[in-house]
């Protein structure tokens, strides 16, 4: 399937920090194939008039549970550890797969409607996550968050590596990619050394990324310190958790020897501006962060603790927050937060997309800017961050294929998804 967009400013992402206005972007087998402000040469099965509009990468939300769209609001006005105590465990433990796989298919329709074309996410029966993202055609680095609570430990029996051995086997490099398997150690307040060392070698042995929950609240960073006598990154880092490519979500309270351990490794931090602020986690030093040369990209968390999947509302916290608390307007610019929402999360999972180049993946939005909100424009990526939203996405494409358009999901039947949310996973979870 071959297409070619014309008619567009096309927002290319690419290090450069450039617009290219009457621009054509075509795509072919599932790449970016041409790039310029010429009609490419040669026959296109469907051309796209993007009507003035804004082409764009579609975004990356590089960490979230996206299952959890069932919890949407539910156990609200706590703190993390409370939340998850007293609301979202004893939820969670009445999952089975057949809610698990509404739950999803019910946020890839949210997803795919704002803009999102990749997703890392970490939550349990993670075989069925995979299978419901991989048939709704976005991308996803997927994981299963491992944990140990007890003490006693045996890779051939402990739940968490049997998931993470399976997974892998039947879901890692899927249809070319476009669903990956990472390692994963949910925190390293709910696990213990030998996880965290089984998970290590797994990754290495296995060419997989790691994916953990890092410092996200005072007390989970002060309470590794009293028990390791260093932080949770440098705790890991004894156990070779940080020897692949790793992202570390959250990073709220993060200081600058993690930050050069960062660095040094490659480990990317994930900023989750809205349930860091929901929850009362406090606001990650990402400013800091980047001038310490970590990469830095951008995730929703889960919509339990968001309570939306859309990156526009994350790319506008981003960049006004740090902005507002350093008294800096400069601190954080429009063209950081857009970066951090798609070429630092394609580069966090170690992926070729986030960006409008010449063999890239055909992961690509085009964003209305007729709409009232966005209009009139003096500045396309100002626009974007700043009065964009999830309702401006006119189209949605990913790997070369459109999944929606104008209201329409292709690879979704919403309708059937509430159906089977209403009567039977709410009750399952909730009753």
């Amino acid at each position: 399937m071959t297409t070619l967009f014309h008619n567009v400013t096309a927002v290319l992402v690419d290090g450069a920090r450039k617009t290219l206005p009457n621009a054509f972007v075509a795509v072919g087998d599932g790449k970016i194939t041409a790039v310029s402000q010429r009609r490419p040469v040669g026959f296109f099965d469907e051309i796209i008039d993007g009507q003035g509009g804004v082409l764009m990468p579609g975004f990356v939300n590089a960490h979230t549970h996206v299952a959890m769209t069932l919890m949407r609001g539910y156990g609200g006005g706590h703190d993390l550890q409370t939340w998850l105590q007293d609301f979202i465990f004893p939820a969670e433990a009445k999952w089975d797969e057949r809610a698990i796989r509404c739950a999803t298919a019910l946020a890839m329709a949210e997803l795919m409607a704002a803009g999102v074309t990749t997703v890392a996410d970490m939550y349990m029966f993670t075989s069925a996550v995979a299978g419901e993202i991989a048939a709704a055609g976005l991308n996803a680095n997927v994981c299963c968050g491992g944990v140990q609570f007890q003490d006693s430990f045996d890779p051939a029996t402990h739940p968490d590596c049997l998931v993470q051995r399976s997974l892998t086997e039947q879901w890692h490099g899927h249809n070319g990619g476009q669903i990956l398997v990472d390692a994963s150690i949910h925190g390293e307040y709910t696990s213990h050394a030998p996880l965290w060392k089984w998970m290590a070698d797994y990754a290495r042995d296995h060419g997989l990324g790691m994916h953990v929950h890092i410092s996200e609240t005072r007390r989970e960073h002060q309470e590794c310190l009293a028990r390791h006598g260093k932080t949770p990154i440098q705790t890991l880092d004894e156990y070779g958790v940080w020897d692949t490519r790793a992202i570390a979500a959250h990073c709220v309270w993060t200081g600058p020897e993690d930050w050069a351990l960062m660095a040094r490794k490659g480990i990317s931090a994930i900023h989750n501006p809205v349930s860091n602020l929901k929850l009362g986690s406090g606001v990650a030093p990402v400013p800091a962060m980047l001038k310490a040369g970590v990469n830095v990209a951008l995730g929703t968390d889960g919509v339990s603790s968001n309570n939306s999947h859309d990156m526009f509302e994350e790319m506008k916290l981003a960049a006004i927050l740090h902005s507002g608390v350093s008294h800096d307007p400069a601190a954080l610019s429009a063209w950081d937060a857009l970066e951090m929402a798609t070429l630092r999360g394609a580069r966090a999972l170690g992926r070729r997309s986030g960006e409008i180049t010449v063999g890239a993946d055909a992961d690509l939005i085009l964003v209305d800017m007729a709409a009232a909100n966005l209009f009139p424009c003096h500045d396309v990526v100002e626009n974007l961050v700043y009065a964009g939203a999830g309702r401006n996405v006119a189209l949605t494409m990913a790997r070369g294929r459109v999944l929606y358009r104008n209201g329409e999901c292709f690879t979704v039947d919403l309708d059937k998804v509430k159906r089977e949310v209403t009567e039977y996973a709410v009750p399952k979870l909730f009753a």
